[in-house]
């Protein structure tokens, strides 16, 4: 695979007109319509309780710890005060809709800004980080988990802001840098603080660590070639540094206290309200009943019909139906939107899914980037066996270039989120992917950038295909993440696996 490029750079004031676009199309998605539906949708029927649980004081138990929670109690809350409380009673208070899911709303529609800031922080290429804020904002699974009072975004946002401010702490330096660091740490704990998977963001970010202190090792040992003969120099040549390999500057001990001890704290912290009102148990009972919990849970389709398997979740083999009613036949027809003038029967349905194309080609990219790095980690490994052999250092086979630390940061962070589902035998659904899909979109992202700054035509047509590709599969896909009302020979045809039903 080839990595020359051109030298241009997209100007600012594209960028920022690119920017303002993404934001207003994210925000016009997550807002348009979000009271559809007048019910609880899916699991809004456990956390939209919890919430007002929380806001009135009644004690009860989650599998998962609090925080997620406490921000749709946060919502309702704040929603109450403006939109009033008049439309159900299914949460155990006369509530209005867009108070139980209107915070979620206002967090999904940060994802492309998120994302694009990491990108660009990695980067410095302003394409792509547009391209990446793009694929963020034209994703299903992410607007439809932002548009119901769900709490997976959460994990997934305070995960990446812990990632954000852990890349401006390292472009800072003293006490700018320890600052930043502390804000990582309070994210990446609020992060475990919404479900214990929030884990694979500080995974990612000990094994970049460790990559960073190893290679600095390395580095310092690296043999000195004869002067008479000169070094062979790497295709990426000039090297560019990486703002990654500044973690090699962050010692064990900040390490243990800022990514670790303060995401110990802010987990258990934010524990506290949840144990005032559930005064009947403490730290240690809630997490032994929680851990009970999910370890009795088995799989298959009697435990819950949409169970899937870890490995089918990058193919969008087994999405989540969140709601399918037929307008005419049923029970809830008081709470589905009227219906167009002149139709009579239509079907609302809301798949948990990500956007297809999306999905099937970033899980394409990974695969291709595992194997650019395992090439480079090759070369180096072998350079080094034959050091004694061979004068000529090889070691620029794996340079600390910006683009090699980038597709590293995607890789680890996309592998830390991923792989330990292997081991989990519990029924598992299609949205534990989210966190680990990020960082697939922003390796298809890089793919595609680098795609449209080649000097080869057929690359630059293969770049735009692949956005025109994501962004068309999205479109069409729209009505099914947004429930709009389709007659049933159009909610079949955007049905394309049989397992989709």
């Amino acid at each position: 695979m080839k990595l020359t490029k051109q030298n241009s750079q997209l100007s600012w004031t594209w960028f920022i007109f690119g920017m303002l676009a993404i934001m207003v199309l994210s925000f016009a998605l997550h807002f348009w319509g979000l009271d559809r539906f007048n019910m609880l949708v899916f699991d809004e029927i456990y956390y939209v309780k919890y919430g007002n649980n929380y806001l009135t004081n009644q004690p009860h138990f989650d599998a998962h710890p609090p925080l997620g929670k406490y921000m749709i109690a946060l919502g309702m809350w704040l929603g109450s005060q403006f939109l009033g409380k008049d439309l159900n009673s299914l949460s155990g208070t006369a509530i209005y809709p867009w108070v139980y899911r209107w915070m979620n709303a206002f967090t999904g529609s940060f994802f492309p800004l998120v994302v694009g800031g990491i990108a660009y922080l990695l980067s410095k290429r302003r394409s792509y980080t547009l391209i990446a804020s793009l694929f963020m904002a034209v994703d299903g699974l992410f607007l439809v988990e932002s548009r119901y009072a769900l709490i997976n975004i959460y994990l997934v946002m305070f995960g990446l802001l812990g990632q954000l401010f852990l890349l401006i702490a390292l472009a800072n330096r003293g006490k700018n840098r320890q600052v930043w660091l502390f804000f990582s740490g309070i994210s990446l704990g609020a992060s475990v603080a919404v479900k214990w998977n929030g884990l694979g963001f500080l995974l990612g970010i000990y094994i970049l660590w460790f990559l960073a202190h190893f290679w600095q090792i390395v580095s310092k040992n690296r043999p000195v070639t004869s002067p008479e003969i000169p070094r062979q120099r790497s295709p990426l040549k000039p090297v560019k540094e990486s703002i990654l390999q500044n973690l090699s500057q962050i010692n064990f001990f900040q390490v243990v206290i800022f990514l670790a001890v303060i995401p110990a704290i802010i987990y258990a912290w934010l524990w506290i309200p949840h144990l005032e009102i559930n005064k009947d148990t403490n730290f240690g009972k809630v997490h032994q009943q929680m851990m009970g919990f999910h370890q009795n849970m088995k799989s298959g389709p009697k435990v819950h019909p949409y169970c899937s398997s870890w490995y089918t979740w990058p193919l969008v083999i087994r999405p989540v139906v969140y709601l399918f009613e037929k307008s005419a036949t049923s029970s809830k027809a008081a709470a589905l939107p009227p219906l167009p003038p002149g139709i009579k029967d239509v079907a609302y349905a809301v798949y948990g899914m990500g956007n297809p194309v999306l999905w099937w080609l970033s899980s394409l990219a990974i695969l291709l980037l595992i194997g650019l790095l395992w090439k480079r980690v090759w070369l180096w490994l072998k350079s080094a066996l034959n050091q004694g052999n061979n004068p000529i250092n090889y070691y620029d086979y794996l340079p600390q270039s910006k683009e090699l630390w980038l597709v590293a940061f995607v890789v680890i962070n996309w592998a830390a989120h991923f792989l330990p589902w292997i081991k989990v035998t519990r029924c598992t659904f299609i949205y534990l992917y989210m966190s680990a899909a990020v960082f697939a979109f922003m390796g298809l992202a890089w793919l595609v950038d680098r795609w449209l700054q080649s000097y080869q035509p057929r690359l630059r047509i293969m770049g735009v295909t692949v956005i025109f590709l994501v962004v068309a599969a999205f479109v069409f896909c729209l009505p099914i993440f947004l429930g709009l009302p389709l007659s049933l020979p159009q909610y079949q045809l955007r049905i394309w696996l049989n397992s989709w039903i």
